[in-house]
């Protein structure tokens, strides 16, 4: 029970930072990705299924909130938090350079689930034109938050383990 209560804290307090104070940060309406930052962070700490859980919780709260297309976030989350999780065996807990180089790896898996989500329905898109102005900033954007969400995500997974 305390798991689950320190995960919805943690994913409302992700989500309120990136929509509000990531905000002023943005180039060109593209910001860091914490919902997506989490989710890995939280996968490679506690496993594929905590993974899938985290990113189907902050997937329903993008997708509930955002007026995008319903279900794209929640299955991009979801299979992140699957590739993620199923590494948690083979990485070592306490590394912090896995999660940085791994963020834009997720990051892209994002873009293409959501570029080719929009294809599939039928929408025209210009995969140069999209990954230039969104995947681009939001790979630097990754990188840069990475370290600072993985500690807060490694710092509440111990004192949940130890307390």
């Amino acid at each position: 029970m305390r798991i689950l209560v320190i995960l919805i804290v943690l994913v409302l307090t992700m989500y309120a930072a990136q929509t509000s104070l990531l905000t002023y940060l943005d180039y060109n309406g593209v910001s860091a990705n914490l919902l997506l930052l989490l989710t890995v962070s939280a996968a490679f700490l506690r496993g594929p299924y905590f993974g899938v859980t985290l990113g189907f919780f902050a997937g329903i709260l993008q997708d509930l909130t955002s007026g995008d297309f319903f279900g794209c976030a929640t299955f991009a989350y979801m299979t992140v938090g699957v590739i993620f999780g199923k590494f948690s065996e083979r990485v070592v807990k306490d590394q912090f350079l896995i999660p940085i180089v791994s963020a834009p790896v997720a990051a892209a898996i994002y873009f293409f689930i959501t570029v080719g989500f929009i294809h599939l329905l039928g929408y025209p898109i210009d995969i140069e034109k999209a990954a230039n102005t969104n995947l681009v900033p939001l790979l630097f954007y990754q990188i840069i938050f990475a370290l600072p969400v993985h500690k807060i995500v490694y710092d509440f997974d111990k004192s949940v383990v130890s307390g």
